[in-house]
This record gives C-alpha cells, structure tokens and sequence, in this order.
C-alpha cells in the first residue's frame, strides 16, 4: 500500500477549487479523502499497478496536472500509510516528493532522528512530559520498553506512542467529500515568534470568518485552528461549537482556546488560519437563551458594525485590539 498526501498551495481565495483537484486526484484513484482547506490523502494501491508506475511517478504527474489544468502547484509526500505520508509531506518542498520506503529499516531511518512531536496526535504536553525522561526523538521512544511509556503517558496513548514510532500505521485512507465551510488566513511578514501577535491574527481571522458568516446568513458548528511554522510543519486543532454560531466573540474564544492548548513556546509562526465548517442556515440554528444584557447588547453592536462595514468596507469597524494589524 502506498499513500500521498497532497497539499496544495491554494490561497483562501481559491479554496473553492479544492473539489476540483479532488477530482483530478481521482483520476487516479478512487480511495482520496479530503482534508480541508487544501490538502488530500490518496491511496495508491491499485494505481500503481494499473498505470505501471511507482508513486514517485505517479506524484510528478499529478502535480504536472494541477499546475497545467488548475495553475496550482502542490507538496507530496508519499508513504506506506496515512500517518507516514503525512510525515513525508512536512519534508517535501514543491517539485520533490519526500517519499519513505516501505522496509521496516528504511521506515526506522526516517522516524529515528525526528522530534516526538513530529508524530500526527502527539501534543506538547505529551512531548514536554517524554523529553523530561529523555525520550525526545522518535528513536529514543521506539527502543523504550512499552511498559515505561505506558506508566509516563498511560496505557492506551503510550501502546499507540510506541506502535507509531516504530513505524507501524494502522491509519487507512478513507474516502469523504469536502466539506461545507469558510476560511481565512493571516500569514506573517517574517517568522514570528510574539504570542501577542498570534493572538492579534487570530482575532482578525475570527472577526473576518464571524462577519462572513453573517452575511452568508450561515452559522457554523465546527471551528479548525492551523498553525504553520517556519519548518513547513503545521499543527491543526478542530473545536466543537457549543451551539452553531456565527459570533465573532463565540469564534474568538474558540480560536484562542484551541491556540493555547497547543502550548507554544518561542515557535517560529509563519501563518495563522482558521477554518469555519459545518454551516447551516442561521435561521435552523438554535440559540440558547440567556438573560445576559451584555450579551445581547455585544450582539446588537455586531448587527451595526456588520452594516457600517457593508457600506464603508472591511476595514470600517475593527476590535480595539487591532488597531495597527493589517487585514
């Protein structure tokens, strides 16, 4: 079984294209699962048989094609599961694919030198609690004794911890449509280390998603945080809305909470975005009903500045706390 994971470099501007690209991945393969806002994986088994190529050359091709039918180009990394394609992806740069061979030794090679962090589902407080002991590679974890890394991280999470960094993916590509959903981006001048100015662009991506939601006259039930740094890696979070909204302030809590959960640390962030999915219609939703005044009036200054910037522009009526930040 061989897997790529694409993604493609489209700008929020053109995620309306991604069900296109889709479509030509699945040109090749029926077995594509989306993920959103600008990425794919896709199962190989059978392509590389009937089109008498490996996945290395079936990659040049399908990124010929983007460029050529859609002028998107795209990263590829390619692997013998999902969670190994994924980590081929973070090395790949666009024109190479990053490929892992399939041999157990070669599969050791690639993990052993690598931050456990690297590792898809393993948060930094995983990684903070490992490297205390000194497990801070990949490689470190996969000759520890299962018994230990059950006793740091708990019984389920270290069996897992241990199967993924000695390679074995049990993950399989499963086939999904895109969803429905907005987003937005807040790419950075230079590398930035500043946590005030994460915060800043995240209010300005939530206040942004809020206010298109509201003029699409949708509200959203799922909010996805990604952070892209410096080394081309990136870490998503998705939250689950208490309720669907489309309130910018609801949007922002979400944002900011998933951000600090992440627990970063003088990480070198190139770009900020969020990603606003499962819309329905505002008038299916359901709001709970509060007798908090301040609520309802923080909703009613949003009705305003919602009509001050249709008629003046974006830029009209901003959060205090943007003042000076570039939308």
């Amino acid at each position: 079984m061989t897997i790529l994971c694409v993604r493609f470099q489209l700008p929020p501007t053109r995620e309306a294209d991604l069900p296109r690209l889709l479509g030509m991945l699945e040109e090749f393969t029926p077995v594509v699962q989306a993920l959103p806002p600008d990425g794919a994986l896709a199962d190989l088994g059978g392509a590389e048989r009937y089109f008498g190529r490996d996945a290395v050359q079936l990659a040049s091709v399908i990124r010929v094609r983007s460029l050529a039918l859609y002028g998107v180009d795209c990263v590829i990394g390619a692997g013998p599961g999902p969670m190994l394609a994924r980590m081929a992806l973070r090395d790949a740069v666009p024109g190479v694919t990053c490929a892992v061979p399939e041999e157990r030794d070669a599969v050791a090679e690639f993990l052993a030198d690598k931050p456990v962090a690297a590792l898809p589902g393993v948060g930094a407080a995983t990684a903070r609690t490992l490297g205390d002991y000194g497990l801070d590679t990949l490689g470190r974890v996969a000759a520890a004794p299962l018994s230990t890394l059950q006793r740091l991280v708990g019984a389920k999470t270290g069996r897992e911890l241990h199967e993924k960094a000695n390679g074995v993916d049990r993950g399989r590509v499963v086939p999904n449509a895109v969803s429905r959903s907005l987003a937005t981006e807040r790419p950075f001048d230079r590398d930035e280390l500043d946590p005030d100015r994460h915060r800043r662009a995240l209010l300005s991506a939530a206040e942004e998603i809020g206010a298109r939601l509201r003029a699409l006259e949708k509200v959203c039930r799922t909010l996805t945080l990604t952070v892209r740094y410096a080394d081309r890696s990136a870490t998503t979070r998705s939250r689950k809305l208490t309720e669907p909204t489309a309130h910018s302030p609801d949007l922002s809590r979400a944002a900011y909470g998933m951000y600090e959960a992440l627990g970063l640390q003088r990480a070198r962030v190139r770009a900020i975005a969020l990603r606003a999915e499962g819309l329905d219609p505002a008038d299916q939703a359901s709001h709970q009903l509060t007798f908090d005044l301040v609520d309802e009036k923080v909703r009613r200054i949003e009705e305003v500045a919602d009509r001050a910037r249709a008629k003046f522009g974006p830029r009209a009526v901003m959060p205090g706390g943007l003042g000076g930040l570039a939308a």
